[in-house]
Parts: C-alpha cells; structure tokens; sequence
C-alpha cells in the first residue's frame, strides 16, 4: 500500500529539501577553492536551488490559501483539501469534498483531468 500525506506536506517537503539541496551543492564548492570558476559555479548553483526553494514556499502559500478548510471526521482539527480528493495533515484521514467519491477507496488519481470523468 502506497503511503500518502496531504497535498500542501509534499510540496512544503519538497521546498525545504531545496534548501538542503542548496547547502550540499554549496559546500561541495568548498572542495574546488583551488578553482574559481568551480567554486563560483558550485556557489551560484545551491543560491538557485535556495531562491528556487523561496518560490515554491511563496506559491504553496498562495495555494493555501485559497484552499478549503475542513473539519476532519477523524481528528476534529481543522485541516485544508486541495483537489477532489486529500488527506487530513493531522491522522492521515482521507478526505473528499465531491460527493460521487464518498465510501470509494481513496486515490490520488481522481485528482488528475483523465479521472474526473471516469470517477463518475
């Protein structure tokens, strides 16, 4: 069984390990101080990685909050589903706002375009 977290976990995920990415790619320069232009290189390439990091953080927090709020059955604590189907941030609770989808087994796919129509 595949393991799933909500939406805005992944992608808050995938920008702080940016980040780290941005420092390992910066102190890989420290190894090339005899070059330059290794080092420049090296240096610039983890400030991208961590400016690209600033962006995806801007744009999930754009994302949230535009998403919708729910109360999770499971949990009680209010918690944001972004798409058809989500899970709770808090126990994992599969969550859903379209009525078609309730008591089916959860799924990410029926967020993607080709599923809408065959979910139906």
């Amino acid at each position: 069984m595949a393991k799933y977290s909500s939406k805005i976990n992944k992608i808050r995920t995938f920008a702080l390990s940016l980040i780290f990415v941005g420092f390992i790619v910066m102190y890989i320069g420290i190894f090339f101080r005899e070059s330059p232009v290794l080092m420049t290189f090296f240096m610039l390439l983890g400030t991208i990685f961590i400016v690209a990091s600033t962006g995806v953080y801007f744009w999930i927090g754009l994302l949230s909050t535009k998403a919708v709020q729910v109360v999770c059955p499971s949990c009680g604590k209010y918690t944001k589903v972004l798409g058809r189907v989500d899970m709770c941030m808090y126990c994992k609770e599969p969550l859903t706002l379209d009525k078609t989808l309730e008591g089916k087994e959860f799924d990410e796919k029926y967020n993607r375009k080709s599923q809408q129509n065959s979910a139906n």
